[in-house]
């Protein structure tokens, strides 16, 4: 596959940073070609976490990750993007007058790029402990994410970790699996204080169970299945068996940037380094979302909201030096008149 069409804006990477450039790039008038390794648009959101409940997004109080991921994709598309699925970018090489891309599916032409890679690679963070590898599997019973929760109904679960996602899913998990018991090596949780709060006050109504600070010792099977781990006080080093049935390890991502490395871009900690424009340092290269690096970045999807508008906005001024950077609120545009003919 080959398309030979230089596009104006080329995105790398469909998570909700992503879909918001290309939905940008609409509103600007530019083309536009969005490629992403996944099988599915989406990102993180769809990959990882479908059935989590995000509450940070503005204007939703709260909302399942896979919807945000519906409504990001149809509001993403609606100008009619290109998209390209499976093919991860191996090569950027920058060209006269443009910038071609490098996958397995094929090479696109682009007069600008907008990397929203958000963390590169999704490699979760794996327990080093006797037993993992042997469950670790499609039919065995320890798994670094929850796609479905209902999964886990009737079963007594073992949650690993101590950031946003392990109490997120303590939480998301109770009234579902038959128990619910959490360990984390401290005593203190990483999470947002509040989920923190209600996580423990779910504690002390017997819905959850919370043990720190301990860590997995071993995870033991019967037919392929587990049956029970030996976990340890990390303080006195005294064992202690649980029965369960399933064990999650939620402790994070191992940053992988892949081909992105390897592109020229000035990085710092598998981070892209860009300036208050969203430029990194080769011309005609922006980027946006939680790949990239600032003085007081902060890693939210609201945040990456604004710096695609930002990248998308200074791209289109790349093209066009006479274009302007901000394209003034979308209420005033053509293309949002509402059907009725009110202005």
């Amino acid at each position: 596959m080959s398309d030979d069409a230089i596009k104006d804006i080329t995105i790398i990477g469909a998570g909700p940073t992503g879909l918001f450039a290309a939905f940008y790039a609409g509103l600007r008038g530019v083309s536009c070609r969005i490629i992403d390794a996944l099988p599915q648009l989406g990102g993180q959101l769809m990959a990882l976490y479908p059935e989590k409940y995000i509450f940070d997004v503005g204007g939703l109080p709260k909302i399942l990750a896979k919807d945000l991921a519906k409504n990001m994709i149809e509001q993403g598309t609606q100008f009619g993007p290109d998209v390209v699925l499976e093919a991860e970018v191996q090569q950027l090489i920058p060209e006269d007058g443009h910038i071609r891309l490098v996958t397995p599916r094929g090479e696109f032409l682009t007069k600008t790029v907008v990397i929203t890679a958000g963390k590169g690679a999704l490699n979760p963070r794996v327990l080093e402990c006797p037993g993992w590898t042997e469950h670790y599997n499609e039919s065995g019973g320890a798994h670094t994410h929850v796609r479905q929760p209902e999964d886990f109904r009737g079963k007594r679960v073992l949650i690993v970790g101590g950031g946003d996602s392990a109490v997120d899913w303590v939480l998301g998990l109770r009234g579902i699996a038959k128990e619910v018991t959490v360990i984390h090596r401290r005593d203190e949780f990483r999470a947002h204080r509040s989920s923190v709060m209600e996580m423990r006050q779910a504690a002390e109504k017997g819905e959850v169970t919370i043990k720190t600070p301990y860590e997995m010792r071993e995870i033991h099977g019967e037919n392929g299945c587990i049956a029970r781990v030996t976990i340890f006080n990390n303080d006195t080093n005294e064992d202690e068996d649980l029965h369960v049935e399933a064990v999650i390890a939620l402790l994070g991502f191992k940053p992988d940037l892949g081909p992105i490395g390897k592109w020229g871009l000035e990085l710092e900690r598998n981070t892209i380094k860009v300036s208050q424009l969203m430029e990194t340092n080769i011309p005609g290269v922006y980027s946006a979302g939680d790949v990239v690096h600032y003085p007081g970045k902060l890693e939210l999807i609201a945040t990456g909201y604004g710096e695609a508008a930002v990248a998308v906005n200074n791209a289109v001024h790349h093209i066009n030096p006479k274009a302007r950077v901000s394209p003034g609120h979308s209420t005033n545009l053509k293309q949002f008149k509402q059907e009725d003919g009110e202005e």
